[in-house]
């Protein structure tokens, strides 16, 4: 009977992957743990036991999309799931009461780790590669991308729901002279975004967006919706629908999934993004459904992926001056989170869409921009 880290090896073997080889993608295994480990805690052991030094890879990303690519996932114990998919049915995990959680333990995690990651800008989102050879332009790139989508005019009132750092806020109010309402559930992103827009026409708010009220020309969100939850996910369109102007403009840019899921990884829900889960093509449609015109669905997941492991570089360039404040825990946490989900959107598991949504329909029909 095969041993449990001859199994191990039989599994990884399967996805090209070889145990203490001698390739970039083989993983080293320095505590021999790590096979029963793995076998009874599936992807969350995988990744606590990479935070915990037990295993090593020198192209962890090639690993992981080889990994990926092979489905080695579907043979592993779902008792790592088990948890988290009875919660989510039972509770609704993106409630009102919970809706700060993400801010306080993932972005509020300081201004100086993502200065150190991010653009110029702080855009915490994918960038738009398509002429671009830098983070910093493939950043400013999306931001014009969206700009031009949303059609925005001189003196329009816009709503930008999970603002970020203010990056959107700053660019457009300053470019195309619109007016800016932006709400975020992290203190630290509405700190720094009060001080980038001081002097705009840009008004900053801690607030979650089911307390959202007024109307708008054009609403915005990038990377918001991710943190949505399906139980919340046709609130979250009524809320939007509500204060959305009738000739006006909405585009949703999310992270999104190829099957629909009501949890999500239980690595990444316990270390990164706590309740969040990726929205699929049919759950945004079904949301949306009723009170929007869908004008335009635009994919490009590869560029996640180059801007991933232009985060990851930042991170390990400036590491030096962060394990100041962070540990090296820390750092194998955030390096397993850049780079598996860099491998993630290589191999085309996950994927990156802006939708644009009129409420009736734009007459004539719609330009769609790439």
């Amino acid at each position: 009977m095969a041993s449990v880290k001859d199994k191990v090896a039989e599994w990884l073997g399967l996805a090209g992957v070889k145990v203490n080889g001698s390739r970039p993608w083989d993983i080293k295994v320095h505590d021999e743990r790590f096979y029963g480990r793995v076998i009874s805690g599936g992807s969350l052991a995988l990744g606590e036991s990479y935070m915990d030094g037990w295993w090593d890879a020198e192209r962890l990303d090639q690993c992981v999309a080889r990994i990926l690519s092979a489905r080695l996932e579907k043979r592993a114990k779902r008792r790592d799931l088990i948890g988290i998919w009875v919660k989510s049915r039972v509770l609704n995990l993106q409630r009102r009461t919970r809706a700060f959680e993400v801010g306080e333990r993932h972005y509020d995690l300081g201004n100086e780790l993502y200065g150190a990651i991010l653009d110029k800008s702080l855009t915490y989102t994918c960038g738009y590669w398509k002429s671009a050879k830098t983070l910093d332009e493939a950043q400013e790139a999306k931001l014009e991308l969206v700009c031009r989508k949303l059609e925005l005019k001189k003196g329009m009132r816009v709503l930008d729901i999970g603002s970020g750092w203010g990056s959107f806020a700053k660019y457009a109010a300053e470019k195309y002279k619109v007016k800016i309402v932006g709400v975020t559930v992290s203190k630290e992103q509405v700190e720094f975004s009060k001080r980038l827009c001081k002097n705009l026409p840009v008004e900053i708010r801690l607030q979650d967006y089911r307390d959202i009220k007024g109307e708008f020309d054009r609403v915005v969100s990038l990377g918001m919706f991710e943190h949505v939850g399906y139980k919340n996910y046709r609130e979250y369109m009524e809320i939007v629908s509500r204060c959305l102007k009738e000739k006006g403009l909405f585009l949703l840019h999310t992270i999104g999934g190829n099957v629909s899921v009501k949890s999500c990884d239980p690595w990444m829900d316990k270390y990164i993004f706590p309740n969040a889960m990726l929205p699929s093509v049919r759950q945004i449609a079904a949301a949306a459904e009723g009170l929007f015109v869908m004008e335009d669905w635009h994919s490009f997941g590869a560029d996640y992926d180059k801007t991933l492991m232009a985060w990851w570089r930042n991170f390990e360039r400036n590491w030096e001056f962060l394990k100041k404040k962070y540990d090296e825990r820390f750092y194998r946490m955030w390096r397993y989170y850049l780079l598996t989900c860099a491998a993630s959107f290589r191999v085309r598991k996950n994927q990156l869409w802006q939708i644009v949504f009129s409420k009736g329909g734009v007459p004539g029909g719609y330009v769609s921009l790439r």
